[in-house]
């Protein structure tokens, strides 16, 4: 695998991430950029951590990670996608002030359901030889700067769309994992 191959799989591997970014920074109140790099590291540590055990567990067991791995990236995802919708519609309601940050297990949760796919890329590397510890470090460097740019948009879209910007995150969320959910259910993967 080529420099430019494991590149394009870094940056695939953190779109999603990005999408979910753009939403948690336009639901923080003015997310300064010390904020969005804590962020992306979360994002970056969680996304380069998940091939990893793909990879060990691909080399296991993966016909029984692939077979459930659409489901539990659909499931993480929907849950996280309707909480981002269920506090953009209610926010109104109680206007609460917006966070400041958000927490690290909120962060990790999401940065979770956004990386179930590279753990899917890890089972699929392990049939492949592929040096997997530099292909984790350039998927966590791309999701670390995708997320920590993401963040930072969101906080400029943030004050011109508000909630909404919330309520799209979420839809973000409940896209993505229902993609995962058609691709692998099609055969399309």
């Amino acid at each position: 695998m080529n420099l430019l191959s494991i590149l394009l799989i870094g940056l695939a591997m953190s779109t999603d991430a990005f999408a979910a970014a753009v939403g948690k920074g336009a639901a923080m109140q003015r997310p300064r950029f010390r904020e969005a790099l804590r962020a992306g590291l979360i994002f970056g540590v969680i996304e380069a951590v998940t091939p990893l055990i793909g990879w060990l567990l691909g080399t296991a067991a993966s016909r029984y990670i692939t077979a459930w791995d659409h489901w539990i990236a659909f499931t993480v995802l929907s849950l996280l996608g309707l909480h981002m919708i269920w506090n953009g519609v209610r926010g109104d309601a109680d206007a609460q002030e917006k966070p400041r940050r958000h927490g690290f297990w909120a962060l990790a949760a999401t940065g979770l359901g956004t990386s179930i796919d590279a753990m899917a890329v890890g089972v699929s590397l392990a049939f492949l030889e592929v040096q997997i510890g530099v292909v984790a470090l350039v998927i966590g460097l791309c999701t670390l700067v995708m997320v920590t740019a993401g963040i930072m948009l969101g906080r400029a879209l943030g004050t011109l769309a508000g909630k909404r910007a919330e309520i799209v995150g979420g839809m973000i969320l409940l896209v993505i994992g229902a993609a995962i959910l058609y691709e692998h259910l099609s055969g399309a993967a």
